[in-house]
């Protein structure tokens, strides 16, 4: 196999993100190359002028990847396209494919293209975010017209009698799986695992098991499927199991 003539890929992700380069390669397999490119450091400020402060610099970040070819992008970081509300969103997508050449997506509008494909009209959310940042991100589907039923909270840590504490990328596959189970979920809607640093692929296999016929999706899944669909034309066989239930549920 020439390794050089896959399909190739641009990831543009925020800087302590351990996560979506990992699930991104296990997802795709060995198909498509997969490349990356950091958002800056941001020493100082707070959530929300740091999440401000990458839609203000996205083009310069996606311009590192310099005059190597890609076939496409997606910008792996959902929290800061939820701040656009998906009108804005959508119309920063297109300017930005224009500039570069190629097909540029978010996760936000990889999720939503997915719930098209899939007929999918409601959502339980599942979020490892602060509070302020669960409620954006529940306007924001609410604003591109699905209904989100029920919200589960996913903290990285809590404790009686202290505020818990919110990190996506500090969330376990055991309190994902507990914190699903123990919230009252409906049971034809779809689950939406919102942020790319939270690792789900273990507790997607789980809950898959448990309830095949449940339409599970991530930031991470939907990106993945929107890029297979858009590097093969949709006609390539997918390889991982969870990407594999998905092009089944959305053909």
């Amino acid at each position: 196999m020439d390794l050089l003539s896959l399909p190739r890929l641009g990831l543009v992700v925020p800087p302590e993100n351990p996560t979506a380069e990992p699930e991104f390669t296990t997802l795709l397999g060995h198909r498509v190359n997969v490349y990356a490119a950091r958002f800056p450091t941001t020493p100082g400020l707070g959530l929300r002028d740091m999440l401000e402060s990458y839609n203000r610099v996205l083009p310069d970040t996606l311009g590192q990847f310099g005059g190597m070819r890609l076939d496409a992008a997606v910008v792996a970081c959902s929290a800061s396209h939820y701040l656009l509300e998906p009108d804005g969103d959508r119309a920063f997508c297109a300017e930005l494919s224009e500039r570069a050449g190629f097909p540029v997506t978010s996760s936000t509008q990889a999720i939503l293209a997915a719930c098209e494909a899939l007929g999918v009209r409601r959502l339980t959310l599942v979020s490892p975010y602060q509070p302020w940042l669960t409620d954006t991100s529940r306007a924001f589907w609410e604003r591109a017209g699905l209904t989100v039923d029920a919200t589960v909270s996913v903290p990285a840590r809590s404790a009686p009698g202290a505020d818990p504490y919110f990190d996506p990328y500090q969330v376990s596959t055991a309190q994902i799986l507990d914190r699903t189970a123990a919230g009252e979920l409906p049971r034809d809607a779809a689950l939406l695992f919102t942020g790319t640093g939270m690792g789900t692929l273990a507790a997607l296999g789980e809950l898959a098991r448990q309830e095949p016929g449940r339409v599970l999706l991530t930031s991470n899944l939907a990106s993945a499927w929107w890029a297979r669909r858009v590097l093969s034309d949709g006609t390539a066989t997918a390889g991982h199991p969870l990407l594999r239930r998905l092009e089944r549920t959305a053909a």
